[in-house]
């Protein structure tokens, strides 16, 4: 009651403390910094190997126990968190609030080197370490579909790309989910080894043959035309019978 007794006798004076509050207030909102999609770091550092063909128990006991040994040494860990599935080891690690994330990573980086003598040799690739950063995640993502088929589609979405990528601001385009076009050549070995062939031999044939060679330049008049001498495989058919010439010219047969 002494407070509202008291503002409603200075009523002059709480008015301009409020009219005093609410623009020092709007000056404050006006030069306050501030961000659409603002650049958060979470203090969490991941390690993925890949190891193929490999159940999850082998997968523990060879890649992803020997690493954890490694990382007991490191300070500000909050927690670690595994998970050994068939073919592949992830590890994530927790550290305190207020670690710097990018001095986490190089130590991590460093404890994950010395753990490499401890795991299979036969390891295709080495672990990988790295964070979530958020200002890298997708903002706009567009789906495409369609009854024209895969290649069609992934068409449309190379030249998506490229007109996105010309829009001022946007820093990377990247099309996912569209599969890749690809030629497969399966061999016969018992003819390779009738005609004697080495497989080395077809292998360096198709290598040469799947090209596109320049032609050089040639004028009329002043007129300058680029010559290009196509090779690349459009259809497998189209190149069996010279990539067979090729092969049997080889200099092994």
């Amino acid at each position: 009651m002494i407070l509202s007794d008291t503002a409603v006798r200075q009523r002059i004076s709480v008015m301009v403390l409020a009219l005093i509050i609410l623009v020092f207030g709007s000056y404050c909102y006006n030069i306050l910094p501030r961000e659409s999609e603002p650049d958060i770091t979470i203090p969490y550092v991941f390690i993925s190997t890949d190891y193929k063909g490999v159940s999850p128990s082998d997968i523990e006991t060879s890649v992803t126990i020997p690493i954890e040994k490694k990382l007991k040494g490191l300070e500000g860990v909050k927690k670690v968190h595994s998970i050994s599935s068939e073919g592949q080891s992830s590890i994530s690690i927790e550290f305190v609030t207020g670690t710097d994330i990018d001095d986490a990573i190089e130590k991590v980086r460093n404890k994950v080197d010395e753990a490499k003598n401890d795991l299979p040799a036969d390891i295709e690739q080495d672990p990988s370490v790295f964070e979530v950063n958020f200002s890298e995640m997708p903002i706009v993502m567009f789906s495409l579909s369609g009854t024209c088929g895969n290649p069609c589609l992934k068409r449309i979405a190379d030249d998506l790309e490229d007109e996105i990528e010309g829009i001022p601001g946007v820093l990377d385009v990247s099309v996912a989910g569209a599969l890749e076009r690809e030629i497969r050549v399966e061999i016969i070995p018992g003819k390779l080894a009738y005609y004697n062939i080495p497989v080395t031999a077809f292998q360096q044939v198709i290598y040469s043959e799947n090209q596109n060679i320049s032609g050089g330049a040639i004028r009329l008049g002043e007129g300058r035309f680029q010559l290009r001498v196509p090779g690349e495989f459009s259809t497998p058919r189209k190149y069996t019978a010279l990539l067979w010439e090729r092969t049997m010219a080889s200099p092994f047969t």
